[in-house]
């Protein structure tokens, strides 16, 4: 496994010098703890949702239909979702403005109910997500999957760093840097998988400075396309 100012200089030498790297990493900045903990619940909520209907349909068809999903999942507003009835599920499987993916409509139940009881113990579910280290957030990404619906590996990924929290993301290029640097043999296939990631991204950030989006960025640049 190289010292991070290697692959960054691989990166760079790929993306056209250190400054324009940089300019590439600028253009997904991690946020502040406090900005991620003033994230209101509901727009949490609407995060998971955005990533979980995301997952198997074109992004842009569910972004044209968002204002239809916000008014369908009372603005996203978690207590009313976390307790949807029946026939609102009915009609929510019969309202043409949305995707009607009846387990994914059920997912936003479940995790509206998530958001309430990490309110009632940490103020916000945004708060807590905010607090956890960075440096177990292997462990974040078991806890969604344990305890959220429809939130597991990519989507988790992606939802977290949709919220500004510092995230990798497995994507097939990180993943080749990742076995060409010797920190994986093989695409992570389980836990002693992505605490190898985590090990390796704890040192690397540790000799940078740099939080795990970016060296989750930088990693995929230097092997391939931009991530």
């Amino acid at each position: 496994m190289r010292h991070f100012d290697e692959i960054f200089a691989s990166a760079a030498e790929r993306k056209g010098g250190p400054d324009a790297l940089e300019k590439i990493l600028a253009e997904t900045p991690s946020a502040e703890p406090a900005r991620i903990a003033a994230v209101t619940d509901d727009r949490v909520l609407a995060a998971m949702t955005r990533r979980i209907f995301y997952a198997g349909f074109s992004s842009k068809v569910i972004d044209n239909k968002w204002d239809a999903f916000e008014a369908a999942f009372y603005k996203f507003d978690p207590r009313p979702c976390a307790f949807m009835t029946e026939d609102h599920f009915s009609d929510l499987m019969n309202n043409r403005g949305i995707v009607r993916n009846g387990a994914k409509i059920r997912s936003v139940q479940v995790n509206a109910q998530l958001i309430l009881d990490l309110a009632a113990k940490h103020g916000s579910a945004a708060r807590f997500f905010a607090e956890w280290p960075d440096s177990d957030y292997v462990g974040l990404l078991d806890l969604l999957k344990k305890r959220a619906s429809h939130l597991g590996g990519d989507a988790a990924m992606r939802f977290l760093r949709s919220l500004g929290k510092p995230a990798f993301v497995t994507s097939p290029d990180m993943v080749a840097a990742l076995i060409h640097e010797g920190v994986l043999i093989r695409p992570p296939g389980g836990k002693r998988d992505l605490a190898a990631i985590q090990d390796a991204f704890n040192q690397w950030s540790a000799q940078s400075g740099r939080d795990l989006t970016a060296i989750s960025r930088v990693l995929a640049m230097s092997i391939g396309s931009n991530h």
